[in-house]
């Protein structure tokens, strides 16, 4: 029984690794949404955080937004790509116009949740594909180099700050180690030492 116990924890132990490194068709982009950030910098006190997932398998954008504080209530809110220098400067917006589908307006606070198809032209700003070769394709890999490279950032635009109120400029989140590789191992030789172990005492 004990034998039996043993190889199910490793069996769960290695699902559960084998399903994070799984992940690797999805990229994550994060920052704190700050006055700071914008350029050049707006003084506020509003605060917040971005995150975009971007899915390589179902070519979708996830947007997830939280924030309070802002001065001036919200008029708009995009994604810009790409600025010339990584974390400062910048862009043209990318994602749709005037401003994300259903993101709160004429608030100071609020949170955002949206998954947007990526393989609809509906999801740029129509300049950014004319842009960056034409497609929809060519679009969404030029975002994706932006994000890659610090080079997009998310953009909320107030009342009192029309050229935005805070920024978020996105970047990689930290991805698994390679010792998360080791680990799916270690889980796996755990399971076939247990069911020698089995035999043997069978």
């Amino acid at each position: 029984m004990q034998i039996h116990r043993m190889f199910a924890a490793a069996a769960l132990s290695a699902a559960a690794l084998v399903h994070g490194v799984a992940q690797a068709h999805e990229s994550i982009y994060t920052a704190p949404l700050l006055g700071a950030s914008e350029f050049p910098a707006a003084s506020t006190p509003g605060t917040g955080i971005a995150t975009v997932t971007m899915d390589f398998d179902l070519l979708t954008m996830r947007v997830e937004a939280t924030f309070s504080g802002l001065l001036g209530n919200v008029t708009a809110s995009h994604i810009h790509c790409c600025t010339t220098t990584p974390n400062t400067g910048n862009a043209v917006v990318a994602t749709m116009t005037p401003s994300f589908t259903g993101f709160p307006t004429g608030v100071k606070a609020g949170s955002y949740d949206h998954t947007f198809d990526m393989a609809l032209a509906s999801s740029y700003n129509a300049a950014f594909i004319t842009a960056n070769g034409g497609t929809v394709g060519s679009a969404f890999n030029a975002l994706v180099a932006g994000l890659d490279s610090g080079k997009a950032y998310f953009n909320i635009h107030t009342s009192s700050f029309s050229g935005g109120e805070v920024r978020a400029l996105l970047a990689p989140a930290p991805v698994p180690e390679p010792a998360t590789y080791s680990l799916v191992l270690v889980a796996l030789g755990l399971m076939a030492g247990a069911a020698r172990q089995g035999r043997k005492q069978g």
